[in-house]
């Protein structure tokens, strides 16, 4: 059965954190900024928001697009890394306000890539005949867990939600390959050490400023520019496409240079790559998502269309996608 999207949908608060704001939060200024990230603004979630608020907006409208019913759907994924709470997961709390009695539901944490991960999770459900529809989404309120007095990783993150319904397409659409992967290995390169297990939440730990995004940059961002080109290509190989059979490439909106190494390994000119980095910065599960709803938004998307989804993330994990729109 091919199994495509059917809907998509996106969400991004009202509130906007510009680089000159920040100038007065920490040492920064927006041409640094700019130049080393290409991020101009971010969306931050007003006080009493939180993720599942994002999520569902960002959900009605997929749903809506999709012209399918909450009471349709048979399964919710939420990918995030910032859920309301650390149960009940933020999917079950989506399926009540979304009223969707029927599906089943659950939280999927691979960070930046989650989104992708979801897809794949979901796409073998419908696949298989076990579900008819699914509703996957990146939603993540990063503002919740950003030290503002760190400058290298506070210029960088925003909150939103990105929403996809799925399920058959007609013969020759649909996704065309999924890779994924992880190194747990690089595990201490981008974490939040505070409130697990390992390390439960004490005055200390509080104290220590442990419950805030930790990123070893310099790191994680070689691991990015390497990862982002390796899992296109294994995706374009196992869709049986070539490099330039891609229409369109949605990537993680995480840095500008990051992206314009994939463009280049690719070998695709600008105009063929989705970026709304400058506007909303790295908004994690959800930055693939709110990029691709945009670009189906602004008629970058057309049916019958070829795009590659990619993106990396803490774990460290990555994920891509080759579909036909």
């Amino acid at each position: 059965m091919p199994v495509g999207v059917l809907g998509s949908g996106k969400y991004v608060p009202e509130r906007v954190l510009t680089n000159q704001e920040l100038e007065t939060m920490v040492e920064t200024n927006d041409e640094w900024i700019v130049t080393r990230t290409g991020i101009r603004e971010r969306r931050i979630a007003h006080e009493g928001q939180a993720t599942s608020d994002l999520a569902y907006e960002s959900a009605i409208i997929a749903l809506e697009k999709a012209g399918i019913s909450a009471e349709q759907l048979d399964l919710i994924i939420v990918a995030t890394i910032t859920p309301d709470m650390a149960f009940p997961s933020t999917a079950c709390l989506l399926q009540d306000k979304l009223g969707a009695k029927k599906a089943a539901a659950y939280d999927l944490s691979a960070a930046c890539s989650g989104f992708i991960y979801g897809l794949a999770n979901a796409s073998n459900f419908i696949a298989t005949g076990m579900y008819k529809y699914a509703l996957v989404i990146g939603a993540d309120t990063l503002s919740r867990i950003t030290d503002y007095t760190d400058r290298n990783t506070c210029i960088l993150f925003g909150d939103g939600a990105g929403a996809v319904v799925i399920g058959e397409v007609p013969e020759g659409r649909g996704f065309k390959s999924f890779e994924l992967g992880a190194d747990g290995s690089g595990g201490e390169l981008l974490k939040i050490e505070g409130g697990g297990s390992r390390r439960p939440a004490t005055q200390q730990s509080i104290d220590e400023r442990r419950h805030f995004i930790y990123m070893a940059g310099s790191e994680v961002f070689k691991f990015a520019v390497r990862i982002m080109g390796n899992a296109a290509e294994e995706a374009l190989r196992k869709a049986g496409w070539n490099k330039g059979e891609i229409d369109v490439l949605v990537p993680h909106q995480a840095n500008m240079r990051i992206i314009q190494a994939s463009l280049n390994r690719l070998e695709l000119s600008d105009d063929k790559c989705m970026i709304n980095l400058d506007k909303y910065g790295n908004m994690s599960a959800a930055s693939i998502p709110v990029a691709l709803a945009e670009a189906v938004e602004q008629g970058r998307v057309k049916e019958g269309d070829r795009l590659v989804l990619v993106g990396f993330g803490g774990g460290l994990t990555w994920g891509a996608s080759a579909m036909v729109w």
